[in-house]
């Protein structure tokens, strides 16, 4: 599970981002998260039956930044990098 910060909102959407990652085999790990802006790292999970399944690192960053959006306005600045499949 990714680490927890001190912003109940920005959980919320962690929480939930890394469930529909998750349903995949992928993780997200929590970098930075500075007044305005949040840094994660995508661990993409492998699916070999449906790679397409998989979401890719700019599908992680778009979902997250509109969740951002509606649930913590105040970080306009998302960095999703992607690391190593997570297997």
């Amino acid at each position: 599970m990714v680490a927890s910060t001190s912003d109940p909102q920005v959980n919320m959407v962690l929480e939930n981002i890394e469930t529909m990652v998750a349903s995949e085999g992928g993780r997200l790990e929590l970098v930075d998260l500075g007044d305005t802006s949040l840094h994660v790292k995508y661990l993409p999970g492998v699916n070999e039956e449906c790679p397409e399944c998989v979401p890719t690192r700019d599908n992680v960053e778009m979902f997250m930044t509109m969740s951002l959006k509606l649930h913590a306005p105040l970080i306009t600045d998302v960095t999703v990098e992607e690391g190593p499949p997570n297997v």
